[in-house]
Order: structure tokens, then sequence, then C-alpha cells
């Protein structure tokens, strides 16, 4: 069976990718600061018959995400599909013209590093199997920013930098047959049934299973 790691999962966002790539045959790998609170989650996978485990990685520390992920192939094996979407409301937010260096690290090194040493975890594997994906999520104002909330702009610069990374790892390794996919939400998740973690999950499956695209755009 194929496996998916879900670095930053949680209710939401998590918990609907894990169901739908579960539902599609896929054991299921949720990871974040605080594993005890994923058991629900892993429950409820559990219940429809989807194998799943929680394993704690904290994506500003690269040692903790390194034994995350090393757990996460000591249980399942191999790892197939890396999706990378942590959430932290704690993190500081500025306007553009307030950012400073002590306002924006926290948001570099949440968004941008702990990408970064989640996927020199699994790209030497995928690119030695020639197979695999690596998705991010990011929020529109990595992608339009003049359209954010002025407020989110720390968010907004470190998103973008995480795009524009993603974007170029994809660049170097899609001949190897890894692919790299973004995935943009520009919407509050879950204000509607229209906007729920389930009606946006699909993007990401997409991007895994169609692999004609780079991004997907919801909202």
């Amino acid at each position: 069976m194929s496996v998916i790691a879900i670095v930053g999962a949680g209710q939401g966002m998590g918990q609907a990718i894990g169901k739908l790539f579960g539902k599609q045959g896929f054991k299921v790998a949720l990871l974040s600061r605080d594993p005890a609170r994923l058991e629900p989650i892993v429950a409820e996978l559990a219940a429809a018959g989807i194998e799943a485990a929680a394993f704690r990685a904290d994506v500003t520390d690269a040692a903790s995400v390194k034994s995350g992920l090393a757990a996460v192939k000591q249980r399942f094996g191999a790892i197939d599909v890396l999706e990378y979407s942590p959430s932290n409301p704690k993190l500081p937010q500025a306007t553009a013209s307030q950012i400073t260096r002590e306002t924006l690290q926290p948001w570099f090194d949440f968004q941008l590093f702990g990408a970064i040493a989640a996927v020199a975890e699994v790209l030497p594997g995928m690119l030695e199997r020639k197979s695999g994906t690596i998705l991010v999520t990011t929020g529109a104002s990595s992608v339009r920013p003049e359209k954010g909330y002025a407020p989110f702009a720390t968010a907004g610069v470190a998103m973008g930098a995480l795009r524009n990374w993603a974007l170029a790892l994809h660049a170097e390794v899609a001949s190897s047959g890894v692919q790299v996919g973004h995935v943009t939400i520009g919407t509050f998740i879950g204000q509607n049934a229209e906007t729920s973690a389930d009606a946006i999950a699909p993007l990401y499956w997409d991007l895994h299973s169609e692999r004609d695209a780079l991004e997907r755009v919801f909202g």
C-alpha cells in the first residue's frame, strides 16, 4: 500500500486529505506537535477502514521533523506522498510596513524551513524510486499579496517564499518522476459546505493523480 505523510495535520484539511487518500488505498501518517490531539482523527479513519497513525513533528525543529518522518517510515514503509500544511495562529502578524526581522523569522522557520526539512527526509527515496509527490499549501496572499488582508503580510511573504521554492523544486526534479505541487486556499475553510475541507481536499488528489499542473487554486 502507498503511504501519505501529512505534516501539520489536524481537524480540517489534514483530516480531509487523510480521509480522501485513505479511501484510495493509502496508509495515512498524521504528524503534528501534539500527536495525542490527532487520536480522534486516527480513530475516525480506522472506523472507515483506513490504516492511520499519529506521530510527533515540530516543523520549527529540523531534528523533530527528521525523527517524526523516520518513525513513519519505520511503521509504514517508504513515503509516497508528502503533504505540508501546518498552522499556528499564535505566530506574530504585521502589515507590510510593520514587518521586521523579528516578526518575519518565525514565519520563515514555520513555513519555508519546516518544509525544506520535511522534504529532505523523503526526496532522496523518491528520486531513487523515480516516483513520488510533494504537496504544499498556502493562502491566497502567496499568489496575490495585494488582495490579502493587510495584517497577514508576514504570513504572505513566507508563504510566497514557500510557493517559489516548491515550484523551483518541481522544475529541478520533475524529470526524475517526482511531482511537486502547490495548493492555494483563498477562503476561510468551513464557512459553508462549499468551502469545507472535504470540498477542498480533491485538489490534492488531482495534483497527485493527474500530474498535469503544478498548482490548484480554491477560492
